[in-house]
C-alpha cells in the first residue's frame, strides 16, 4: 500500500490545480440529494447504493476498531447498510456536502442507538444489501498496522487509500483501452517518485528523454484529474473538492 502515489497529489495541491479541475459537473452524491428533493426514491436508492459500494470496507475497519469480533462487525456492517438504504437519503443533510462525513456520522448514530437491532440481524438471516467479499474484508483488516491509530483515523486512511487505488484502476483502464497498459506498468512508478532513471524508463519505452519528459507531465497531470473526479463523486459542491483534496493529502502525510 505504501507505493501508492501521493507525491503528485502533494505537488498538485502546493501549485495551481490542474487544467480542467475547476470545471464541476453532476455527481453521484449530487444526485442522491437531487433525487431525495424530487421525491424519486428508486433513483436516491440506487444512486446511494453505488457510493455505499465504495465504503464498505473502510466503513468495516472503522467497526473491528471499534473492538467488534470479525462476525459482529460483519453484521454491523450489513446492518448499518440495509437501514441506510431502507431509509434512502432522507437524513442526508445537502449542507454538509461531502458524503465521507455524512456517511461516518451516520454510521457512528447507527452503533450508539441501533446496537441492538443490529445484532437481531443474524447471519444468514436476511438478504445482503451490498455484495461483499466478508473473508477478504478481514483479510485486509489483518494487514492493517497494530498502531494506536483509533478507529476514526483508520477510516479516514482507508478511504483516502481506497480513493487512489480507484483513480490508479480507472487510469490503467485508460492505458488499456488504447492497449497501452505495458507503458503504464512502466510509468506508474513516476506519479509516486519511486522510479527508475528516466533514461532507462525512454530505453524501455524506445521513445527520447525529451518525449518521456512530456509522456510524465501528461501521466501526472490525468492522474490528478482522475483522482480529483473520485473526490468530486462524493461531494455537492466545488469548494468541497479542494477542501477534500486537502484532507486527502493530510491523511496520506500521516500514514
Amino acid at each position: 500500500m505504501t507505493t501508492l502515489p501521493f507525491v503528485v497529489l502533494n505537488e498538485a495541491m502546493n501549485d495551481s490545480i490542474a487544467p480542467g479541475a475547476r470545471e464541476f459537473q453532476t455527481t453521484r452524491w449530487s444526485v442522491v440529494l437531487a433525487a431525495q428533493h424530487a421525491g424519486d426514491g428508486v433513483k436516491a436508492h440506487e444512486a446511494l447504493s453505488n457510493l455505499c459500494r465504495d465504503y464498505w470496507y473502510p466503513l468495516y475497519a472503522f467497526v473491528r476498531r471499534h473492538g467488534h469480533a470479525p462476525h459482529d462487525a460483519q453484521d454491523l456492517t450489513q446492518a448499518f447498510f440495509t437501514s441506510l438504504l431502507e431509509a434512502g437519503a432522507t437524513a442526508a443533510d445537502p449542507r454538509r456536502g461531502r458524503f465521507r462525513s455524512y456517511l461516518l456520522g451516520a454510521l457512528k448514530h447507527f452503533l450508539t442507538n441501533e446496537f441492538h437491532r443490529a445484532n437481531a440481524l443474524k447471519r444468514g438471516g436476511g438478504v445482503p444489501v451490498l455484495e461483499w467479499d466478508a473473508l477478504g474484508a478481514e483479510t485486509r483488516y489483518e494487514l492493517e498496522p497494530r498502531d494506536h491509530c483509533d478507529a476514526e483515523a483508520l477510516y479516514d486512511r482507508r478511504w483516502a487509500m481506497d480513493v487512489l487505488e480507484r483513480a490508479m484502476k480507472r487510469l490503467r483502464g485508460e492505458f488499456a483501452a488504447k492497449k497501452n497498459e505495458a507503458a503504464f506498468d512502466v510509468l506508474k512508478g513516476t506519479l509516486s517518485g519511486v522510479e527508475q532513471a528516466r533514461e532507462e524508463l525512454a530505453q524501455q519505452l524506445g521513445m527520447s528523454e525529451g518525449a518521456l519528459k512530456v509522456a510524465v507531465y501528461r501521466l501526472r497531470q490525468r492522474y490528478r484529474e482522475v483522482v480529483r473526479a473520485e473526490i468530486g463523486e462524493t461531494v455537492d459542491s466545488p469548494a468541497d473538492v479542494d477542501d477534500e483534496m486537502r484532507h486527502l493529502i493530510s491523511v496520506l502525510r500521516a500514514i
